[in-house]
């Protein structure tokens, strides 16, 4: 019984494999190339104005691919508003009232479909590329996108209130949501480090700095007067020490049990993947390399290729 079960999860891994190694072959870095050889630079042109006009702007951008990914793969369902037959992910817990950057996107589709001449470039792989190209207005690594991806047709709030990580995970269930999604711990850690820039809301880390133990007493008291105890909900607190800067300080502070999440601390707690943490805490060109690689392979969870779903005129609507 022990042996079947055994070889039901080795086949769900193989299979999973399977599709995720058929997609990687369809997407190319150079698949704009001829239909549309100007979409990458409009894109990054576009990208760059956002970030310097505010540079939040860039961290907006880098979550909603990471929020798109993580619930049907990267297939642009996060961008659809809601309609009589779509719960639109905008509402799930996660997103409502935190993300933003989707007048951005619609700033970027529309500069693109005019240098393409009509919609060739899908709203999943302007996710792709904006989030790249904040990362590198920032200060971050570059990094090859893999370009190709076609766009949903749906979209669900309930499935990103189940597959998106929520700010209260322990490490097990991260490791866990990672792996759900062919990610391993490895990239978890290294994931994790795109919260060096960007904000999160009081109601996110409340309980973190009232009730946990694992963080610096003095970083929390600082952070109370932020988020009281009674409303607050929406203040803002950096996640990382320099919000505006791709680097390495997010791991320096988890180090020193100054993470703002409970999830964030959790990759520092006396489990597999401080090590890991302590490196990228002293290394930033390690960090950078290895987050570029991660980038890669979470934007090829499960993208739409070929003829399935479609470029949208739209990013907010299906055609």
């Amino acid at each position: 019984m022990a042996s079947r079960g055994y070889f039901f999860v080795v086949l769900h891994a193989l299979v999973f494999a399977s599709i995720a190694t058929s997609a990687f072959s369809q997407l190319s870095p150079n698949y704009y190339d001829y239909s549309c050889p100007k979409a990458l630079s409009t894109i990054k042109s576009v990208v760059e104005a956002s970030v310097l006009k505010e540079r939040r702007m860039g961290a907006s951008l880098l979550r909603l691919h990471f929020h798109d990914c993580f619930v049907n793969g990267c297939d642009g369902s996060i961008l659809l508003d809601s309609t009589s037959s779509i719960d639109s992910e905008k509402n799930a817990a996660a997103n409502l009232q935190s993300a933003r950057g989707f007048e951005v996107v619609d700033d970027i589709k529309k500069a693109v479909d005019e240098a393409c001449g009509k919609p060739v470039v899908s709203c999943a792989d302007i996710l792709a590329v904006a989030a790249r190209d904040s990362v590198v207005a920032l200060g971050g690594p570059s990094w090859k996108v893999r370009l190709g991806r076609r766009d949903s047709t749906t979209a669900s709030r309930e499935a990103a209130d189940a597959s998106i990580p929520a700010p209260f995970f322990s490490l097990s269930e991260l490791i866990t949501n990672f792996k759900n999604h062919g990610l391993d711990e490895k990239d978890l850690v290294v994931l994790s480090g795109g919260h060096s820039i960007g904000f999160a809301r009081c109601v996110t880390f409340k309980d973190h700095i009232y009730n946990d133990s694992n963080i610096d007493p003095n970083f929390a008291q600082q952070l109370k007067y932020i988020c009281p105890t009674n409303g607050g909900d929406s203040n803002l607190s950096p996640l990382d020490s320099t919000a505006a800067k791709f680097d390495i300080n997010y791991y320096s502070n988890l180090v020193q049990k100054k993470g703002l999440l409970h999830s964030d601390q959790e990759l520092f707690n006396g489990g597999s993947t401080d090590e890991l943490v302590k490196e990228y805490s002293d290394d930033t060109e390690d960090f950078y390399e290895d987050f570029a690689n991660s980038m890669i392979k979470m934007g090829n969870i499960q993208p739409l290729t070929g003829n399935q779903g479609e470029i949208r005129v739209n990013c907010r609507n299906v055609n």
